[in-house]
């Protein structure tokens, strides 16, 4: 059992299944999104995810002419888990608190456009652009 939480603690999730491979994005809109040099995410299956709080304090943003949505909590800020699939979460890792212990970085995508300054020095694979997850 994984569990996580906003930076403010209003919104809280647990996931169900066994986590393991991390994704990291570092596409110029997830380093906007983040300030940093992407986002490292969790993939889950929808029956696996459950809000355990806080869904009214959900809110996102849709970037205008692109197929890409952005989900946090309306009072400190923190991205949260959204659904960028029908069928699948994407979990910023940086939100489990409790469980989790088995992650490491499998894949970095978009490398393609990742910032000038951004060394990648661990051992996931390196990908140009998307993959299939």
């Amino acid at each position: 059992m994984v569990k996580g939480a906003c930076n403010c603690g209003a919104v809280a999730f647990q996931i169900s299944g066994d986590l393991r491979d991390v994704y990291i994005c570092h596409c110029s809109i997830c380093r906007r999104a983040t300030g940093s040099n992407g986002i490292a995410v969790a993939v889950v299956d929808n029956s696996d995810f459950h809000w355990l709080s806080g869904a009214d304090h959900i809110s996102h943003w849709k970037k205008p002419g692109a197929d890409w949505e952005r989900w946090f909590c309306q009072t400190c800020g923190s991205t949260l888990p959204g659904p960028n699939d029908p069928e699948r979460m994407f979990v910023p890792v940086s939100l489990i608190s409790e469980g989790g212990d088995d992650l490491k970085v499998a894949h970095h995508i978009y490398v393609g456009s990742k910032a000038c300054w951004d060394e990648i020095g661990d051992a996931g694979q390196q990908h140009e652009e998307s993959i299939t997850v």
